[in-house]
């Protein structure tokens, strides 16, 4: 059997089987503030659960400086809103972030991992440049940031 006639019987059989043909998948626009992927919201409501004022909290994402690479993430619970805060909501988890740290966090994703080499939430982040080893702190680009020190991932890392 030559080459073509085992290629066009692999085609046939692939179709006989039902496989889909490709899809394209688009891109998340970048217009979206955060995503909290439902791994993530399981293992928020699970935590808050565990609070005695469950009902009032919400899930507070911030960006703060310092951290070995400029800039660290601040995932918590809070007792409501701000002024001015951005309120999400995912899989039923309230999610709010205040305004300055909201241009660094555009289009980031919020997940929870139990692997064994990482575990925890971990955020993908689209305005990280660089990030530190610890994935705790990340840098922006260049002129991105305000009078933030930055520095490079080194023995400093204290998450």
């Amino acid at each position: 059997m030559r080459a073509s006639e085992r290629q066009n019987q692999a085609v046939l059989a692939r179709d006989r089987v039902g496989y889909h043909a490709t899809v394209e998948i688009a891109e998340r626009p970048t217009e979206t503030l955060l995503t909290l992927t439902p791994f993530a919201a399981a293992k928020v409501k699970e935590l808050v659960a565990e609070e005695p004022d469950a009902e009032s909290l919400v899930l507070r994402v911030a960006i703060q400086g310092g951290g070995c690479s400029g800039f660290q993430y601040g995932l918590g619970f809070d007792t409501g809103t701000a002024d001015g805060d951005h309120e999400l909501e995912f899989e039923g988890v309230r999610v709010v972030v205040d305004p300055s740290s909201a241009p660094y966090l555009k289009g980031a994703t919020i997940d929870f991992l139990t692997g064994l080499q990482e575990s925890g939430f971990k955020i993908d982040n689209p305005n990280a440049v660089s990030s530190c080893g610890c994935g705790h702190s990340f840098q922006v680009e260049e002129g991105a940031e305000d009078d933030a020190a930055v520095g490079g991932c080194g023995s400093g890392c204290s998450h």
